[in-house]
């Protein structure tokens, strides 16, 4: 399977930005999906996950209210809206895929994208 992570760059802090992660090469509904994020010099984060008929999410405390995660299974495109982005979100985005439900866990998804960067100045 791959995954390729698109829609970072660099934003105002209070902007926002729309991540993209493109699946192939497998059953992308039948997987829960997640974002991760890792600043500099700190270990990579849950960021929220998604159910593989994208009916249930959860998310980190630090991002509830503020990012919303979906998915579009007929174009195997997980997404991540960040709104009122604040200077502590700025790290590298991983899109991941897993097959436990629910898991805020790193070792629970077996595949990563590349990641992408987002930068949030003030």
């Amino acid at each position: 399977v791959q995954l390729q992570a698109s829609g970072g760059g660099l934003v105002q802090a209070g902007g926002s930005l729309r991540l993209s992660c493109a699946a192939s090469g497998r059953t992308f509904s039948g997987y829960e999906m997640a974002w991760f994020r890792q600043a500099p010099g700190k270990e990579r984060e849950f960021v929220a996950s998604i159910s593989g008929s994208g009916t249930t999410a959860g998310y980190a405390d630090s991002v509830r209210g503020r990012f919303t995660i979906s998915r579009d299974n007929a174009k195997n495109t997980l997404y991540l809206q960040m709104n009122s982005l604040k200077l502590e979100d700025t790290g590298v985005y991983f899109c991941a895929s897993g097959s436990v439900r629910y898991s805020t866990t790193k070792s629970d998804y077996h595949y990563w994208g590349q990641g992408t960067q987002v930068t949030v100045s003030s």
